[in-house]
């Protein structure tokens, strides 16, 4: 059986500890922690890992985000995420981001085994659970911003969401204030709101920012 090196992103030490040992029947043998989210594309990049089993929420750093970022830089990342956050439009933004899989922590440690094992063969995963949900998403419509927004326009949306300034925008994202205009422009169009208490609430609902 071909060893499996793992990267496991948690900010909860029991977690990495448990897996370590859980993992290792399945020939996952080498598994190694990170616990802070802004290190994981520094730790990455160190380990080269075959897997990079990733939460949703790192702290206060967004997994997703940080999965997006690193299948930018790196196209041949696999990637599981391993959450408690399972809801409809994590799920869904983590398939859209190129995540291999979505297991939630309720899983057994065999159905995680398989999905590392999947993702290190380059192969998507989905429980029988999650290809329901997905299968309904896709017939009821999805009404959330990660369906409705390009991945720009996403970033921009949590930035104003979190009361940023069309200029401190264009800073962070080393972008004209003329471009960031014309983006906010189409987010409120396409989202249908205008308010920037409306935008809030919208990333709160869908938990693009953190409470």
């Amino acid at each position: 059986m071909t060893t499996i090196r793992v990267l496991v992103v948690d900010d909860h030490p029991l977690i990495t500890e448990s897996l370590a040992g859980a993992l290792t029947p399945y020939g996952i043998s080498h598994v190694t922690a990170v616990s802070d989210g802004t290190k994981v594309l520094e730790r990455f990049e160190q380990e080269r890992p075959d897997v990079l089993v990733l939460d949703v929420w790192i702290g206060p750093v967004r997994g997703l985000e940080v999965a997006r970022e690193l299948l930018q830089r790196s196209p041949g990342a696999r990637i599981v995420i391993y959450s408690q956050f399972d809801k409809d439009q994590f799920v869904l933004e983590a398939y859209r981001v190129g995540a291999k899989s979505f297991i939630p922590k309720s899983a057994t440690t065999k159905v995680l085994a398989e999905a590392i094992q999947k993702a290190h063969e380059g192969e998507t995963y989905f429980t029988k659970e999650l290809a329901e949900r997905m299968a309904l998403m896709s017939v009821r419509g999805e009404e959330s911003p990660q369906a409705k927004l390009t991945d720009r326009e996403l970033k921009v949306f949590r930035l104003m969401a979190l009361g940023q300034t069309n200029a401190e925008i264009a800073k962070e994202l080393s972008l004209s204030s003329k471009t960031i205009g014309i983006v906010t422009q189409a987010i409120k169009e396409t989202l249908g709101v205008q308010r920037l208490a409306d935008i809030t609430r919208l990333a709160l609902k869908y938990q693009l920012i953190d409470e």
